[in-house]
């Protein structure tokens, strides 16, 4: 962060073996993640930069990735494609949501993971959707609520509620505070496959690709349950588009088979069943700048 290091003063910080640091540091220079300024001497790159704490930082999504509990699920893929069963049940004997509910640590680095995730791709939902026109939303499974907090700097007339479970809520009230929008956001927990706030419209990030067609269905008709008159369900995910062009989604895919019991990345037609299923009519499909879409659904 302040400037080119050596590999030997790098390894000094970081306790490591100063020879094997400069070995992966170069390996990593040659792909863009650091420069070899003068030999030994390493300097970040905007991609390096990513994985900094602070403001639009990815880290937390790297450190996610890297995690052994993560790490040994995703090494046995075959499972998966041999059962049709996700490799994380298998490897840990838990599917994977009721899992970091049992360890804390697990929980932090994917909720950290879930809030750089989100900063990458919020200021793109932002820019590419109108929320002006709403009066409250609700925000399903919110996190840390930075999504949210993003919405309602651009929006000054929106009301919103963030939604999750009581340990990832508590944590939103300081996001809110910070960006100056408190005293328009309500905080409240509960289960949303039981039930979720009265609110004009409800946005869902990465939420319905974790869950089989059966629970998605179940989520949006509660949307739909609650949702004051003609109001909207906002689904911010991935859609697949057809042929044999590269997508993110199309390998966010396989992260779904490994860790998650059904959940998927979805094409609009499967979206378009979902929602009818749901008592919604897909009305129309927003892109964005990023690799999401958002999928907005009406009453039918």
């Amino acid at each position: 962060a302040k400037g080119a290091r050596t590999s030997d003063e790098l390894a000094a910080a970081t306790n490591s073996h100063g020879p094997s640091l400069f070995r992966v540091l170069r390996a990593l220079a040659s792909v863009g993640v650091f420069v070899e300024e003068a030999p030994g001497r390493f300097a970040l790159t905007p991609v390096g930069e990513t994985l900094r704490s602070g403001p639009g930082s990815l880290r937390g999504m790297a450190v996610f990735l890297g995690e052994p509990f993560h790490a040994r699920a995703v090494g046995d893929l075959l499972h998966c494609v041999r059962t049709g069963k996700p490799a994380f049940e298998h490897v840990h004997g838990a599917r994977f949501f009721d899992y970091v509910t049992t360890h804390p640590d697990a929980a932090e680095v994917f909720d950290e993971a879930m809030t750089a995730n989100t900063s990458a791709q919020r200021d793109a939902v932002v820019e590419a959707y109108d929320f002006s026109g709403i009066g409250t939303l609700v925000d399903v499974a919110g996190g840390h609520g930075s999504l949210l907090a993003a919405i309602l700097q651009a929006a000054p007339a929106l009301k919103g509620i963030l939604f999750d479970l009581p340990h990832v809520a508590a944590k939103a009230r300081g996001v809110f505070e910070a960006a100056g929008v408190a005293k328009r956001v309500e905080v409240a927990s509960g289960d949303f496959f039981k039930a979720l706030p009265a609110g004009d419209a409800y946005v869902m990030k990465h939420i319905i690709h974790d869950w089989d067609d059966d629970s998605c269905v179940k989520i949006l008709q509660n949307c739909r349950e609650a949702m004051r008159g003609a109001g909207r369900v906002l689904v911010v995910d991935g859609v697949i588009p057809p042929g044999n062009d590269p997508f993110p989604g199309k390998l966010l895919d396989l992260e779904m088979l490994i860790m998650t019991n059904g959940g998927r990345e979805r094409t609009r037609a499967e979206f378009d069943v979902l929602f009818a299923r749901a008592g919604l009519r897909v009305s129309r499909v927003v892109p964005t700048r990023s690799e999401v879409s958002i999928v907005e659904g009406v009453p039918a």
